[in-house]
């Protein structure tokens, strides 16, 4: 795992996280193609005691949230870096007060979206 790149833990406390065993179980995928989503920017993880953690928030039932691999690759294209990603994600838009990754989940994922191209370029 050494070679997987995570960023450091920055998440909030009350952000539950999957391990990778988790996600291979939930997406019916080996472990290791699991730790090459994260390797190829299509999921983002974080080191949580020693162990690979990937934010719940990134799935949707067995699957990676709709428009999360586009956001990734526009914020990566814009110039952020994982970390800078991770920090965004989990930051409250204070005025929709929600973050950009439980907007994921509904409605506002566009404006997630959107908002992300603005900041980036």
């Amino acid at each position: 795992m050494g070679s997987v790149p995570l960023s450091p833990d920055t998440l909030p406390a009350d952000v539950d996280v999957l391990s990778v065993s988790q996600v291979s179980s939930r997406m019916g995928f080996s472990n290791s193609k699991v730790l090459n989503l994260i390797t190829d920017h299509n999921l983002l993880a974080v080191r949580r005691d020693g162990q690979v953690a990937i934010p719940e928030l990134f799935f949707d039932g067995s699957d990676i949230v709709k428009h999360l691999n586009g956001l990734i690759k526009v914020l990566l294209d814009g110039g952020f870096n994982r970390d800078e990603i991770m920090r965004w994600m989990f930051t409250e838009q204070e005025d929709l007060g929600i973050t950009p990754a439980a907007a994921l989940h509904g409605h506002q994922a566009r404006e997630m979206i959107r908002r992300a191209q603005a900041e980036a370029f």
